[in-house]
This record gives structure tokens, sequence and C-alpha cells, in this order.
């Protein structure tokens, strides 16, 4: 982990190069409570949690130093977690969990078929999107791959299904291909090694 200064000097350059309508999320999965310190003194406005356990501890903790997201898979047993905490869940894909799930929400699709991925298909997503009142955008999760370009194509696909349906919000790009998902239309981004690593 990098002292407050670095983490401070890589999240103002990432915010200046993505620009003023894109909310630079750091990513918290695999950053300890300990450390979290470090991320409130560099001055991260908006953190991204993966597991709500993780999440229910470290606000316990940091509380208001953060605006707080949730961008795992969302199981419905823990909507009521997420709703106590966060402004926004990145990650609704399950009619279980919109039934529960109070706050504003992104609805994950899984462009590319994966199945180990989750997130509603493409076809389904019209129909999901009437289950719940509160969204506000779309999310995705492009395969693994070593070629920021690669992810562009499943980044303009979430775009026009965004457009398609009249939604403004696109959490889409991660550390390694943020840049390409700015240049297709991210209004957040979910960065963490590129911030502390």
């Amino acid at each position: 982990m990098l002292s407050a200064e670095e983490i401070r000097q890589r999240y103002d350059a990432i915010r200046a190069e993505a620009g003023a309508r894109v909310t630079v999320v750091a990513a918290t999965k695999y950053v300890s409570l300990n450390d979290l310190g470090l991320l409130a003194e560099a001055g991260i406005e908006v953190v991204g949690e993966n597991r709500a356990q993780e999440l229910e501890a470290k606000h316990e903790r940091y509380g208001d130093a953060f605006r707080w997201h949730f961008i795992g898979h969302l199981q419905s047993r823990k909507a009521k977690t997420v709703n106590a905490i966060c402004e926004l869940c990145h990650s609704l894909d399950s009619e279980s969990a919109a039934r529960r799930l109070e706050i504003p929400a992104l609805v994950e699709v899984n462009l590319s078929g994966e199945h180990t991925k989750s997130g509603v298909d493409p076809e389904s997503l019209e129909r999901f999107l009437g289950l719940y009142p509160n969204v506000r955008g779309l999310m995705t999760m492009p395969p693994a791959t070593e070629d920021p370009e690669s992810s562009r194509r499943y980044f303009r696909r979430l775009r026009e299904l965004a457009e398609a349906n009249a939604l403004e919000g696109l959490s889409m790009g991660t550390s390694q291909d943020w840049r390409v998902a700015v240049d297709e239309g991210a209004t957040l981004i979910r960065v963490g090694s590129t911030l502390y690593h």
C-alpha cells in the first residue's frame, strides 16, 4: 500500500484525466480495515465495497469519512445492510434483491455471456427494469483481459443499452481499462490497484 500522499496524487491524476462528469469509486475489496484510513487521509470521496460483511465493519469504523457504494454481487439477504449504509448499489441483478433494495441502483448486465459473471442478460433487461423504480443506470464487467481495447465493445454496448432505456449512469471500467470506459461514456469507474499499489 502506498502512502496517503502517493494515493492522493494518483487519485487527483485519475480524476483530472477522467473529467468532472466521472465519479472515481475506490474499490476497497483488498484494502484492510486499518489501511482504509490512508484513503480517508488521501481525500478519497467515494469507496466501493464488494462484501456486505466488510462494508459493515469498514463503515462502523470510518462512517462519514466516505460516501459508500456497494459494487459486489448483491444477495437479497444483504440488502438491508446495503440500504442502511450505501448511497448507490452498482450490481442489482436479481428479482429477490430488487424486492428488498430501497436505495438507487444500477442494473448489472452480463454482456459477455460468461456463466461465472453476475448480471441480467441483455434480452431480459427491459423486463427487469420494470421491477425496480429506483434504477439510475447500468453496470458491466467485461471478460478479464490484458488489452484494455478489447473491453471497448462491451462498454459501447452498455452505453447503447442505457441510451435505449433513457438511463444516464454507467458504471464501467476498472484499474486496467478505465480510460477506455471513460472514452465510451462511463459516469462511474471502479479503481483499486491503480490507486494503491
